[in-house]
């Protein structure tokens, strides 16, 4: 016997001198944990690499200066091996050597990595710009200086520099991939495209004062020295006018003249080469079920005849006469609903309404993230476009979380959905799910910033449902509101798959939703080309709401007066984002383990 293997058998009779349940076996398990656990680490820390603007959104700035052309053959190749790679190690990983958290983080890890695999079988670098979802518009919240990437360092404001120049690369790919998808058929409908071009447009102006590429040297930390800010305005001023708007030029030169020619008249993906696979993929990767695209139309009929009858309680009880069709026009054009004129009263109506529930918090919380909270106004460039949204803090919780709401014009701009709107963008939505995700001091890396859409967008989409419970909803509009949000992801579910699995054009789609539901025009329409440009992501919110209100029930069913509503959603936050059959799984498992305590 040699030295090694003596040395652990000696250990493990150590072990079991001092504990009778501790048994021979568990050096190698724990040497098999061990290892796991290392595996996931460099999951984690090979993603960064790869995926570089990832790591500077969670506050790791070690990749700054990067910028991977993601739309390369050579990154293509490596992406598949990273996948390929891991998916073969975690094979070599029995269950029973593992604990329950480990397990789910084989089971996560796993998925993660089928998912990704079956997406590289598709053309999505056909697609490489949008008018809402695609890199081009988080690089400009980048440059503007004021979002994840710092600027507070000489060296910060270089490797920003370094990085516009991998952009530049990806920029010039980008034109190439569209040219390749006109060739096969690959292209955006001429509606989506036409909203890309202002866009695009705004970022080719000469005046660099006006320019949002700019905003960093207009903003140079005080601490720099002359000779430093006049170094580094040299060298902005060089790429923008050198390299960032020529570039902006071409590429809006090009998409406004051949690629709109080539545009599709069409609204859906089933009229592009594989559309129907594609979209059975995204529903898959973005409801993390195996739903159908028929079976989630039914049900989004099904929900919507739901809360019109919901809707018509509310009608009744403001005193409305006429039908609920003419009564979402009311809300729509109602000036009550817009009380505004300035854009700063729209932030300070978010933020009064947090305090509201600040009271209330605690009765549905026992734990509250430490990372900060802000609102603020989308950027101008984006905001016509764009929907509220929320951008995580970093993961040391330096940077705070931010709820950004668009506010084009603060006279025309309605407040009867703020109240669900801040629930589900801001606290308890987002903001505590990700932030409690992101401090967790159980999970591995990887998990920690993990996103399913279908479990974060349905915990958001269920936090909305807890208004009352919150001091919130006390005027009927705002619970019109509320009802108003929930149908508008409940149409979702029926306008997607009828856009990308039934051959519904647009203009058909804004009408369903017109009929429906009190959104105005203007923002159903910015809406229904949301989904048109990302096929399937509309569909997680519904379907992760209804899955955590279904075992939410089953819960409070089962465990009765010793039900705990602090409790089932510490069990839904604290292992963060997961595909929904997992989250199922484990509250089972809580909701058995609990009712035998109750016994």
């Amino acid at each position: 016997m040699n030295k090694k293997i003596c040395a652990l058998v000696c250990l493990s009779i150590l072990f079991v001198s001092c504990k009778n349940d501790v048994n021979i076996n568990n050096v190698e398990e724990n040497s098999s944990s061990v290892a796991f656990n290392t595996m996931l680490d460099e999951y984690y820390e090979e993603s960064l690499k790869l995926n570089p603007i990832n790591a500077t959104f969670v506050g790791d700035n070690r990749y700054n200066n990067s910028f991977p052309n993601t739309l390369s053959e050579e990154y293509a190749t490596k992406i598949k091996a990273y996948y390929t790679n891991y998916l073969e190690q975690l094979s070599q990983y029995n269950d029973d050597d593992l604990s329950e958290s480990e397990q789910m983080s084989k089971a996560i890890l796993k998925w993660d990595c089928d998912i990704n695999l079956q997406r590289l079988t598709f053309r999505q670098d056909l697609f490489p710009i949008d008018q809402m979802w695609t890199v081009n518009l988080m690089i400009g919240q980048l440059a503007s200086g004021s979002s994840a990437q710092p600027f507070d360092t000489v060296d910060d404001y270089n490797n920003w520099l370094q990085r516009l120049n991998g952009y530049l690369e990806w920029m010039a790919s980008a034109e190439s991939k569209m040219k390749e998808g006109i060739e096969l058929g690959y292209v955006l409908p001429k509606s989506l495209i036409k909203k890309v071009l202002p866009q695009l447009e705004v970022l080719t102006i000469e005046d660099l004062d006006q320019h949002l590429f700019y905003s960093p040297v207009k903003n140079f930390p005080e601490s720099f020295s002359e000779e430093d800010k006049k170094a580094l305005t040299e060298s902005y001023t060089e790429i923008l006018l050198e390299k960032v708007i020529p570039a902006y030029k071409s590429l809006h030169q090009f998409m406004s003249s051949d690629y709109m020619e080539a545009g599709r008249t069409s609204s859906g993906y089933d009229a592009v080469p594989n559309g129907q696979a594609y979209y059975a993929h995204q529903i898959k990767t973005y409801t993390t079920t195996n739903m159908t695209a028929a079976e989630i139309h039914q049900l989004g009929l099904d929900e919507v005849a739901r809360i019109l009858s919901e809707m018509e309680k509310i009608k009744a009880e403001v005193g409305y006469t006429g039908d609920l069709k003419s009564f979402f026009n009311y809300v729509r054009n109602s000036k009550d609903l817009m009380p505004f004129t300035e854009r700063q009263q729209v932030l300070d109506n978010f933020n009064a309404i947090h305090q509201r529930m600040i009271p209330q918090l605690e009765k549905l919380f026992d734990v509250t993230p430490k990372t900060k909270f802000e609102v603020r106004r989308t950027e101008e460039f984006r905001e016509a476009s764009a929907s509220a949204e929320y951008n995580q803090g970093s993961l040391d919780g330096t940077r705070p979380g931010i709820f950004y709401t668009p506010i084009p014009d603060p006279t025309t701009y309605n407040t009867y959905s703020d109240e669900s709107l801040f629930l589900h963008e801001a606290i308890p939505g987002h903001h505590y799910q990700i932030s409690l995700q992101q401090e967790s001091t159980e999970l591995p890396q990887f998990r920690k910033t993990l996103w399913y859409s279908g479990y974060g967008e349905g915990w958001a989409l269920y936090t909305e449902s807890l208004g009352k419970e919150l001091g919130l909803y006390t005027d009927p509009y705002q619970y019109f509101g509320m009802l108003g949000a929930e149908m508008h992801r409940a149409i979702r579910l029926v306008v997607d798959t009828g856009l990308h699995s039934k051959g519904w054009t647009r203009e058909q789609a804004i009408q369903y939703s017109l009929d429906n539901e009190a959104e105005s025009e203007a923002s159903i329409t910015r809406e229904i080309e949301r989904y048109m440009a990302n096929p399937g992501q509309a569909l997680s919110y519904k379907i992760g709401q209804l899955k955590i209100r279904e075992l939410r029930a089953k819960a409070k069913t089962a465990l009765g007066d010793k039900f705990d509503i602090r409790q089932f959603h510490n069990q839904v936050l604290e292992t963060g984002c997961v595909p929904l059959a997992l989250l199922e799984d484990k509250i089972n498992r809580w909701i058995a383990t609990n009712s035998k305590l109750k016994l």
